[in-house]
């Protein structure tokens, strides 16, 4: 092994490593180890930053704005007006709302069609007097297989295609994806539909969430004692029967950015001092109106819901402006107005103080402000809100303009007269002269973090892959696994590339997974697209836990799941696409 290839392995191993714990954001990640291996001279110069000019990294960021657009005009809105009804069985429903949300998946950003969707769900839920636990999950599911059926369904496809046309000459096409992704999508949306959702913890099931999202338990929120309220003077201890009258715990008192000890029960309120409660939001408004509490000590929020303000609920994704960062770190009260009331992260109370506490992806945030600061400061945190937004904002006199310009630019593509990515180019251009979008959404559409991901670790694989790196990985893989047959190498490549999946962003798998899948088909001398299809479905297929894709991660609060929630329905998930996908890559892409 040479010294190139040791620090590569290096420096690969140390990025696999960070992104398992976790502790720093992945496009930070990412990007050091660039950085390092431009230091350490083991990627060229003259390839620092050409991942940045990928095409992957381009279609990708074009198929997010193309997204953005879809969802905007209300053209999704359309169909999900159609297709949702409450009063249909479970089953049915799941398997209406999973279907919706395959197909729009497979032509838009499949973490965009769950954003589109899942209020929308939820508000179904609450309808038919059920918790929305029971549908969230699989429509998440859902998503992620509708992903996998053609290019530009879910961004490791991108990345495969990209790679094949670097590694063998020409990419994949717009449905070359879908002979294998079809088949292995309609089997696992039968499954989710009929057995997986009954899979969820029992627990789940017995909740009754009628008003579970509008009265969700689990909030940590900070009220201000204002110098009116009736509270001065009373201890924590006799506020006990009014608290419990409004279904609020008390959990503490804070007093000059203090929180008080285990005696501040018995400690006269003052005015000044806030109190720490667990509460959902109408029982916070009906306490603070109780006992005259405010939401800040600012005059701007004195009093319970003055003028227009108004509260919202929002789940945080892994790219949010404020994930790892506090309401405070972003200023969020002094510069957008808007108020950080509480957070639920699993139902569990926090000891830090609400608006300095760290916010992580999978948290429910109860927001507080007026109406449409509310909805531009969503936007602008990258947050999910748990209702359906309000109709202005969308225009609905454009989505059919919209949908046939998407479906011009694919038609195009697909039939080989345009580049893919000039097509998107060319529909995006088009969506910001008829005014679809303006440009600052379309600029906020754009998830850096990804891009950046991306844009980082291309490099760096290209430099594993030129020293031979991923030669002797491969290498290995054969000489364990000789006298094997070759569909149980590829079985063995496929069940790897799920496992990392599962804990690491998919894009990361497959730039790590794919080099070596061809690498293992030279070696071999088979058919190295079969190798390439079998890491595609499998780097898709990350339904373990809530960190293996974003859509599981941002259905982990408002459907109050846990991390060992997801492998009872996940795992014999993953198991029936190996079993469906294999025989169908063998057909379509034979050895």
């Amino acid at each position: 092994m040479t010294n190139d290839q040791m620090i590569l392995f290096a420096l690969m191993g140390a990025v696999l490593v960070f992104l398992l714990w976790g502790k720093w954001r992945y496009d930070l990640i990412a990007f050091s180890a660039l950085v390092l291996g431009l230091i350490l001279e083991v990627i060229p110069i003259d390839q620092a930053f050409s991942g940045f000019g990928h095409p992957a990294v381009i279609i990708i960021a074009l198929v997010l704005i193309v997204s953005r657009a879809l969802s905007q005009s209300g053209a999704v809105e359309m169909l999900t007006n159609r297709v949702i009804d409450s009063k249909r069985p479970l089953s049915i429903h799941i398997a209406a709302m999973g279907f919706l949300g395959a197909t729009l998946s497979a032509f838009m950003n499949n973490v965009a069609s769950l954003a589109l969707l899942m209020p929308a769900d939820i508000q179904a839920a609450n309808k038919a007097k059920r918790s929305p636990a029971l549908s969230l999950m699989p429509l998440s599911f859902a998503t992620i297989l509708g992903g996998m059926v053609t290019l530009i369904g879910t961004p490791p496809n991108i990345v495969i295609s990209q790679f094949r046309e670097t590694a063998l000459g020409e990419p994949f096409e717009m449905f070359d994806f879908l002979p294998v992704g079809l088949g292995a999508a309609i089997v696992g949306l039968v499954f989710v539909a009929l057995i997986g959702w009954r899979l969820v913890p029992d627990d789940r099931t017995r909740r009754n969430a009628a008003n579970e999202l509008s009265n969700l338990e689990g909030y940590v929120v900070e009220l201000g004692v204002a110098e009116d309220s009736s509270a001065i003077g009373q201890s924590i201890k006799e506020l006990t029967d009014i608290a419990e009258e409004n279904d609020v715990l008390i959990l503490g008192l804070v007093r000059n950015g203090k929180r008080l000890p285990g005696r501040a029960f018995r400690e006269s309120i003052r005015s000044g001092d806030l109190l720490v409660l667990e509460a959902g939001p109408k029982s916070v408004e009906s306490f603070a109106t109780a006992l005259k509490l405010s939401y800040s000590r600012s005059e701007k929020h004195q009093g319970a819901f003055a003028g227009t303000l108004s509260m919202m609920e929002a789940t945080v994704p892994v790219e949010s402006r404020i994930t790892g960062r506090s309401a405070l770190d972003i200023r969020l009260l002094y510069q957008h107005k808007i108020m950080l009331l509480g957070i639920s992260r699993e139902g569990k109370p926090f000891r830090d103080r609400v608006r300095q506490l760290k916010v992580q992806p999978g948290d429910v945030l109860l927001l507080m402000g007026e109406e449409e600061q509310l909805d531009e400061v969503t936007n602008w945190l990258g947050v999910l809100p748990l209702a359906p937004r309000g109709l202005g904002v969308t225009q609905h006199d454009k989505a059919w303009l919209t949908i046939s310009l998407f479906v011009a630019a694919i038609s195009l593509s697909a039939f080989g007269l345009i580049y893919l990515p000039v097509a998107l180019a060319a529909c995006v251009v088009l969506y910001l002269f008829l005014k679809v979008i303006s440009l600052s959404q379309a600029y906020e559409s754009i998830q850096g973090s990804v891009l950046i991901l991306l844009a980082s670790l291309i490099p760096l694989g290209a430099a594993l892959e030129a020293s031979g790196g991923t030669a002797l990985i491969a290498d290995g893989i054969v000489a364990v696994t000789e006298g094997w047959p070759v569909v149980a190498i590829l079985a063995l490549l496929m069940v790897v590339t799920m496992t990392l999946s599962d804990v690491l962003n998919n894009v990361a798998t497959v730039l790590i997974a794919a080099p070596v899948g061809v690498a293992i088909a030279e070696s071999l001398q088979v058919n190295p697209d079969a190798m390439l299809m079998g890491v595609a479905v499998a780097a898709s297929c990350a339904f373990l836990s809530p960190i293996g894709h974003k859509n599981n991660t941002i259905i982990m609060g408002p459907g109050g799941y846990r991390f060992g929630d997801y492998w009872r329905m996940g795992l014999p998930l993953e198991i029936l696409i190996l079993f469906v996908s294999i025989p169908l890559i063998l057909i379509f892409w034979p050895l």
